[in-house]
C-alpha cells in the first residue's frame, strides 16, 4: 500500500525501547518516496558505537535536528525515529524553522509485560525498559499526539490504516477534526 500523503510532515516517534517505532518508520518511508527517516540510534552507533545515552548527546540531538531541517528544506517528510521520553525531547524534535510543516507526535503504546518479553527476547533482559522509566514522561496535550498501539502485528496493521488515512487526508493536527477523528 502506497501513502498518498497530504502536506510536508515532521513526524516524531516516541516510544519504549521495543516499541516498533523502527517498524513504523521503516514502513512509513518504504511507502512513501517522500519521506526519510532520521534514527536517533543508528546516529549514536554510527557515531560512537554507543547506546543511549552517549557521550555526547547534545550532539547527536542537533545533528538529528539540522537533518531533520535538511531534509524538510528538500521537500521530503521526516520520520524521527527516537525514544523521546521527555516533553523536552519531543518538543526539541517537533519544533523547525521550516515553514508550512505539520508536525506530529506518534507515541507507541505496548503493554508492560508484552514490552518486557519483548526486550528479554532481543536483549536478555529488561533493563531498557526500566531505565526509561525514571525518565518517560506523558506527552504534554498541547502538541498534536497519535497514540498507537502495537502489542501485536494485528494491531499494528489498525493502527498503521488509521495513521496513514491522517497523512492522505486533508485534516492536519491543528484542525478541530483532529481529535474527534484520530486520537
Amino acid at each position: 500500500m502506497s501513502v498518498a500523503v497530504e502536506g510536508l510532515w515532521n513526524i516524531v516517534l516516541s516510544g519504549y525501547p521495543k516499541s516498533g517505532k523502527t517498524v513504523l518508520a521503516n514502513r512509513l518511508i518504504a511507502e512513501n518516496q517522500f519521506f526519510a527517516k532520521v534514527g536517533v540510534d543508528e546516529l549514536r552507533h554510527m557515531l560512537f558505537n554507543e547506546f543511549p545515552p552517549c557521550r555526547d548527546e547534545f550532539l547527536i540531538y542537533s545533528m538529528i535536528a539540522e537533518m531533520r531541517d535538511g531534509l524538510l528544506k528538500k521537500s521530503y517528510s521526516a520520520v524521527i525515529d527516537s525514544t523521546a521520553p521527555d516533553n523536552i525531547t519531543r518538543q526539541f524534535l517537533l519544533e523547525t524553522k521550516v515553514k508550512n510543516v505539520n508536525h506530529l507526535l506518534v507515541v507507541l503504546n505496548v503493554d508492560r509485560e508484552i514490552l518486557i518479553k519483548r526486550n528479554i527476547e532481543k536483549s536478555g533482559d529488561a533493563s531498557a525498559v526500566f531505565a526509561w522509566d525514571k525518565r518517560w514522561q506523558k506527552p504534554k496535550g498541547d502538541i498534536p499526539i497519535f497514540k498507537f498501539k502495537s502489542n501485536n502485528m494485528k494491531e499494528f496493521e489498525a493502527y498503521y490504516a488509521r495513521l496513514a488515512e491522517l497523512l492522505e487526508s486533508e485534516i492536519h493536527p491543528f484542525s478541530p477534526n483532529f481529535t474527534k477523528q484520530f486520537i
